[in-house]
């Protein structure tokens, strides 16, 4: 399946002056976070109810859907890989093994630790590095900035959202502000 093609005018302006660091690796890092605060909400809603947390990390919105426990794996998976794309780092491999919350939270853990380990320097110039995906049908050809902001970073919420809707839909109280996290804003003292 090939990409859409995006509109002409599309990222044809410079960036600004936003690096593609604080674009890639902040934004990845506070998804993750959600995904974290997911699977404790995830575990204590098993705990409350009396449920086997099996069946949340099992649980799916549709039946040729992916479960909770792959849309977690998923998310890493695009969040480590990115940074790879977009640099000269080798991600780290996970395998997709993981059948319980706990393993799931080790999992995002692990993939903290990775953006964590990288240096903003590591993504100098990579707005106009060559990325090229094949998997399946899809192929495309991007450069650094188009991959991220048309692909990576809309496939990587994709499925946190779709994680989100799978616990609602199983129960868990989680909302809006769930998924939007914790705002990390500048208070300034009044004059």
């Amino acid at each position: 399946m090939q990409m859409p093609k995006p509109a002409p005018f599309f990222l044809k302006e410079p960036l600004m002056s936003v690096s593609m660091y604080r674009l890639s690796v902040p934004v990845l890092l506070r998804g993750l976070g959600v995904l974290q605060r997911y699977v404790d909400l995830a575990e204590g809603h098993a705990q409350d109810k009396g449920l086997d947390p099996q069946t949340l990390v099992d649980a799916r919105l549709a039946p040729d859907m992916f479960g909770f426990a792959a849309q977690i794996q998923r998310a890493s998976d695009t969040a480590k890989n990115t940074i790879g794309r977009l640099s000269d780092i080798v991600p780290p491999k996970i395998a997709d093994d993981e059948t319980t919350l706990a393993q799931l939270r080790e999992r995002i853990a692990a993939t903290q630790r990775f953006l964590h380990s990288v240096d903003a320097s590591a993504l100098d110039g990579a707005q106009d590095r060559a990325v090229s995906l094949s998997a399946g049908k899809l192929k495309a050809d991007f450069n650094g900035s188009d991959y991220l902001l048309t692909f990576a970073l809309p496939n990587f919420f994709f499925h946190v959202a779709t994680a989100h809707a799978i616990l609602r839909q199983q129960g868990v109280a989680v909302g809006k502000l769930d998924y939007l996290g914790p705002f990390d804003t500048k208070e300034t003292a009044a004059a």
